[in-house]
C-alpha cells in the first residue's frame, strides 16, 4: 500500500516537472532584438506593403514552421482591431513567429487583453508594444455615434472607447463628422497605449525596467501606411 503511493507521488511529480520544462521551452528565452530595432522591422515591413513588395510569405514554407514547432521569440506584440482589413503580420510584412498579435474590436486592453499582452512580454521577451488603431474603425465610429444603451455585448466595447470618444469630441469640436471619427481613432489607441501600464503592473515593471518600449499608431485603409502617434 505505501509502495504505491510512492509510486503515485513520483508519477505526479514527474508530471509536474515535465509541465513545468515544457512552459519553459514554449516560452523562450527572448528574441534577442531591442525596441527600437523590432519597430524598424514594422516600419519597413510596412513600407514593403505599401510599395507591393512584400517578401514575409517565402519565409512561411515548411523548414520555417518545423523550426518554430516547439517555441517562439516574437520581437514585437501588436493590439490591433479585430476588422478584416486590417492583418498585422500582413500589413507589417512579417513572417511566421516574428510578432504576437491580440486583435479586438476597437483595440481595447480588457483584462484578458492585458494578460497575452504580459505574457509575451515576460515570458517570450518580445521588448516592443504597439496598440494600432485605423482608419473608419467600426467601434470607434459606434461609439462616437452611440444613441442611447446599445444591445449586447457590444455596449461593453462602446463603454471602454467612450471616455476617447469624448475627448476627441471636445478637441475636435466644429469638425465634420469623419475628422472626429480619426481623431477619436488617434485619442483611444494612445489612451490604450497610456493606460497598459496603468492597468498592468506587469507591465509597468517591465518598462521601469526598461525591458519594453509602448508606442501607438494608426493604419491608413486607403494607402496602407502605418503612422506613429505622438
Amino acid at each position: 500500500m505505501k509502495s504505491s503511493k510512492v509510486v503515485s507521488r513520483i508519477v505526479t511529480l514527474t508530471a509536474a516537472l515535465a509541465a513545468t520544462a515544457g512552459f519553459a521551452f514554449a516560452s523562450g528565452g527572448g528574441s534577442g532584438v531591442s525596441a527600437d530595432e523590432a519597430l524598424q522591422r514594422l516600419l519597413d515591413g510596412n513600407k514593403r506593403f505599401v510599395e507591393s513588395k512584400m517578401t514575409a510569405s517565402a519565409l512561411c514554407d515548411l523548414p520555417a514552421r518545423e523550426k518554430l514547432a516547439t517555441s517562439q521569440h516574437p520581437y514585437a506584440i501588436i493590439l490591433s482591431c479585430s476588422d478584416s482589413r486590417v492583418p498585422p503580420e500582413i500589413i507589417f510584412d512579417r513572417a511566421l513567429g516574428e510578432i504576437f498579435v491580440v486583435r479586438v474590436a476597437g483595440n481595447v486592453a480588457d483584462p484578458i487583453v492585458l494578460g497575452s499582452i504580459e505574457y509575451a512580454a515576460e515570458h517570450l521577451g518580445s521588448p516592443l508594444i504597439m496598440v494600432l488603431g485605423h482608419e473608419r474603425c467600426g467601434a470607434v465610429t459606434a461609439t462616437v455615434n452611440a444613441k442611447g444603451k446599445p444591445e449586447g455585448n457590444v455596449g461593453a466595447i462602446i463603454k471602454a472607447i467612450e471616455p476617447s470618444a469624448k475627448k476627441a469630441k471636445k478637441d475636435c469640436k466644429g469638425k465634420p463628422a469623419a475628422e472626429v471619427v480619426e481623431c477619436a481613432v488617434a485619442v483611444n489607441a494612445k489612451a490604450v497605449a497610456a493606460d497598459l501600464t496603468k492597468k498592468s503592473k506587469v507591465l509597468a515593471h517591465q518598462l521601469k525596467e526598461g525591458k519594453i518600449k509602448i508606442v501607438s499608431a494608426t493604419y491608413d485603409l486607403d494607402d496602407g501606411k502605418v503612422t506613429l502617434l505622438k
